[in-house]
């Protein structure tokens, strides 16, 4: 084997290495002050909205590249402390049509932030970073 094919087949291998500690990595590096991010459901939707919470809904589709592009970005920022305690509910546009006809959303990439049950602002389809961080700090006010 030369040195070339050596190096392939140790890249390759690498991925397989290194998943299973990435994944513990990823499971407990998660700082306990970020904002939390679960599917949308009426109950913990009323439960932040109880507790006056930040929230800030994502209507996304898996077939959505403006939802693609939007993930990593909300991802980021709800990681910074200034989100610590924004509540992030995904809406799932082609499955959850009742929560879409409840928040009047017509569109998926649909971004919505409340505090508490009062509408802050939504926009739809932005996938700049200041932008979606504008209005995620809106959720404050």
């Amino acid at each position: 084997m030369n040195r070339r094919t050596l190096l392939l087949t140790a890249a390759c291998a690498l991925p397989a290495v290194l998943a299973p500690a990435v994944l513990v990595t990823a499971i407990f590096a998660t700082p306990a002050s970020a904002a939390t991010q679960n599917a949308y459901t009426a109950e913990a939707f009323a439960a932040a909205a109880a507790a006056g919470k930040p929230i800030l809904l994502v209507v996304e589709a898996s077939w959505c590249p403006t939802c693609a592009k939007q993930r990593p970005i909300v991802a980021s920022l709800q990681a910074q402390p200034e989100f610590e305690d924004l509540v992030i509910l995904t809406v799932d546009f082609d499955s959850q049509k009742n929560v879409l006809k409840t928040f009047g959303v017509t569109q998926q990439s649909t971004l919505i932030a409340l505090r508490g049950r009062t509408e802050k602002d939504r926009a739809t389809g932005i996938v700049s970073e200041a932008d979606i961080g504008a209005l995620m700090r809106k959720t404050a006010a």
